[in-house]
């Protein structure tokens, strides 16, 4: 099983999310692998404490004749095998996106769970992986806009972004994040989103100032601060979307 995570806007914590749901399925004892697939602008290996290692995804994708797996590490906290990124300009250059969607789709033979963290907006570094997906997780920062309504400004970027899980027939979800408004708020947009487009609120995951710090010490909140709020959240969502991608029933 693959999944790609996006989001229409920076900074709404879908890395965070990556990692953290990860680190949920792996407590649960799934084979797990991250994939840093944000080529660009990569971070996932800041998430597991992996900044600085031999190999990575930009290593595999620039030469053919490695093997993928030299570029998995296993996280010792978490127990999530992580392919990162490599935040060096010259591993960027001359890289072939398209060659990502070969190695999700090795790896998903090879995982239980494969997570893809894309890039911001239009995922074009992970497009062609949406070729062998199987499931997208829109992460949506609730941030109140001068424009529009929180429903509104929330469906919006998920009603773009589902066009495009649509058309790779992707099963589309929604999770919340760093959600600070009252609870009347957020039914509102958990209606608009279910009710209007028609896509499953996976997860409401509050903001929580114990998550940057977690960041900092390379360990995902859920493993870092179990008893967090966040932490909290992520596994609450974690188990909506272990039903959610299995279709199980509580």
């Amino acid at each position: 099983m693959a999944v790609v995570i996006v989001t229409g806007r920076g900074g709404a914590g879908k890395t965070t999310t990556t990692a953290n749901l990860s680190t949920y399925f792996a407590q649960r004892e799934y084979r797990v692998l991250a994939i840093d697939g944000d080529l660009y602008l990569p971070n996932l290996g800041f998430h597991f404490g992996l900044e600085n290692v031999k190999y990575t995804v930009h290593s595999i994708l620039k030469n053919p004749n490695l093997d993928p797996e030299w570029a998995i590490y296993k996280h010792s906290h978490t127990g999530v095998y992580v392919m990162p990124g490599s935040t060096n300009l010259q591993d960027v250059l001359g890289i072939s996106a398209r060659r990502l969607k070969d190695i999700v789709d090795q790896m998903r033979y090879k995982f239980g769970l494969v997570f893809v963290d894309s890039p911001t907006g239009i995922p074009f570094d992970t497009l062609p992986t949406f070729e062998v997906a199987n499931y997208q997780i829109i992460v949506v920062e609730i941030e109140r806009s001068p424009i529009y309504s929180f429903e509104t400004m929330v469906e919006n970027e998920v009603e773009k972004l589902k066009a495009l899980g649509d058309e790779y027939g992707l099963k589309v979800g929604v999770i919340l994040n760093k959600v600070r408004e009252s609870q009347d708020v957020v039914d509102k947009i958990v209606e608009s989103v279910e009710g209007d487009l028609g896509v499953p609120v996976l997860g409401i995951i509050p903001f929580d100032e114990d998550v940057p710090e977690s960041v900092n010490v390379g360990i995902p909140i859920l493993a870092y601060k179990p008893r967090s709020d966040a932490s909290l959240a992520f596994y609450e969502s974690g188990q909506l979307v272990e039903e959610w991608i299995f279709e199980r029933v509580r």
